[in-house]
C-alpha cells in the first residue's frame, strides 16, 4: 500500500536533523526555551526568534525550516504582534505515526 502524499511530505520534513530537533524541542518548550515576553511557551507556542537562536542559524534559515514543518502540517504558526509563535500539531503527528505503523 503506497504512502499518502501528506505522509510523504511529513517524512521529507523530518529527514532534516534541524527540523527533527525543532519538533523535539517543541514537545517540551519550557525545558528548552527561556520565558518569553509575549505569549506563553505552551499555550501560544515558541517565538521563531528563539528557535533561530537555539538552532544557531539566521532568522531566514530558521524561517525556511519552520515553513517546511508548517507546510507538512507538523507545526502551526500563530502571529502575536510582529512575531510568529510555533507549536506542534499533535493530532497530525499521531496520524503520521499511525500511517508509519501500517507499513
Amino acid at each position: 500500500m503506497p504512502l499518502e502524499e501528506d505522509t510523504l511530505a511529513a517524512l521529507r520534513a523530518l529527514a532534516n536533523d534541524k527540523r527533527a530537533q525543532i519538533l523535539l524541542w517543541l514537545k517540551d518548550p519550557r525545558a528548552h526555551f527561556p520565558r518569553q515576553v509575549d505569549g506563553d511557551l505552551v499555550k501560544d507556542g515558541v517565538c521563531g526568534r528563539l528557535i533561530a537562536s537555539k538552532l544557531k542559524v539566521s532568522q531566514p534559515t530558521a524561517s525556511e525550516h519552520l515553513k517546511v514543518l508548517t507546510q507538512a502540517g507538523l507545526i502551526r504558526g500563530r502571529r502575536i504582534k510582529q512575531w510568529v509563535f510555533y507549536q506542534r500539531d499533535e493530532a497530525r503527528l499521531k496520524a503520521v505515526q499511525r500511517a508509519l505503523a501500517r507499513l
